[in-house]
């Protein structure tokens, strides 16, 4: 049996709306992601389980594993049936990429079952494709992260999908869900479809801004560049409080504050342990909406998508 984890991860980081994106790990907790399990099986069969497993479509056919399973199938030509048990730890429509997860988990257990007859390449082009079917286009700025580990930049060409960037090692990454579901295509549908010269030029202001004080380890100008003026504009409608969360955090401290991918998660960047707890605190108590939300302090996961064995905290 082949056991694979990949990490949730942060699409946009706030500044790079579709082109940089983050996989996280809670500091409390070892993994914070989905668990995908291949087993050999004389007919096919998807198990669910995990603690959001009852979120899941009742037809498997609308699951997402069985869709990397049948893409999987299309690209190898292979003609074997497998057992998948998906543990699904993430939620549904919470923007910590939860289809990303799943849909990495599958693909890379499934490659590594049949002896590995894809590349880091065509695996990671098929998780675009599967994603673009999920969400409604194809960005990678979940799947990437999840898959390879680190803060990873999207370039879309032939032969590279994405590069990893350097990130800040003392920065504490406090997200929270508040318990509720975001759906990804309301949150691209209420998007403008045309902007503006000047909000262009200053978007492309701060995302270089990032990517420049990353390479040369400037963490205040870092910070002080991750604004998002093409999505936050439009998506805070959608998420209660967000302006009033934000002006809160940044008295706490907090040096950075964004949506975490297409929301409802929030995150918000901090550089030492115990201001991380004041804002973990704080988004307990004012934007956990009920039982199943959650707040976490975080730091980057550099690892991606990794074997596990017994049990799910031992890296093999």
């Amino acid at each position: 049996m082949i056991k694979i984890y990949a990490p949730a991860s942060i699409g946009n980081l706030g500044v790079g709306f579709d082109i940089l994106g983050a996989a996280i790990y809670p500091i409390k907790k070892n993994m914070l992601g989905d668990v995908v399990s291949i087993k050999s099986s004389k007919k096919f069969k998807l198990t669910n389980l995990g603690v959001f497993s009852k979120d899941l479509p009742k037809s498997y056919k609308d699951n997402i594993a069985w869709k990397a399973w049948l893409i999987f199938l299309k690209k190898t030509k292979i003609k074997k049936n497998v057992h998948i048990i998906l543990e699904k730890n993430l939620p549904i429509s919470s923007g910590l990429g939860s289809s990303a997860s799943s849909i990495v988990a599958t693909l890379v257990a499934l490659n590594i079952f049949f002896k590995k007859p894809l590349n880091k390449i065509q695996l990671i082009r098929l998780m675009g494709k599967i994603e673009e079917n999920v969400s409604g286009g194809m960005h990678y700025d979940n799947v990437a992260p999840s898959y390879l580990g680190g803060v990873r930049l999207i370039i879309k060409k032939k032969k590279i999908i994405s590069q990893k960037i350097p990130y800040f090692k003392n920065w504490f990454w406090v997200i929270s869900w508040p318990g509720i579901k975001l759906s990804t295509l309301q949150s691209r549908a209420i998007l403008p479809k045309i902007y503006s010269k000047n909000t262009c030029i200053k978007h492309s202001q701060y995302v270089s801004c990032f990517i420049h004080s990353s390479y040369t380890n400037q963490s205040s100008l870092a910070s002080s560049s991750i604004k998002d003026i093409l999505a936050e504009p439009f998506r805070k409608k959608l998420i209660k409080n967000f302006s009033k969360h934000k002006k809160n955090v940044k008295k706490i401290g907090s040096i950075a504050y964004g949506i975490s991918g297409s929301g409802p998660t929030i995150f918000s960047i901090c550089k030492n342990k115990k201001i991380a707890k004041k804002i973990k605190k704080y988004f307990l108590k004012n934007y956990v909406e009920n039982k199943k939300g959650f707040a976490h302090i975080c730091k980057i996961d550099p690892i991606g998508a990794r074997k596990i064995g017994k049990k799910i905290n031992e890296i093999i």
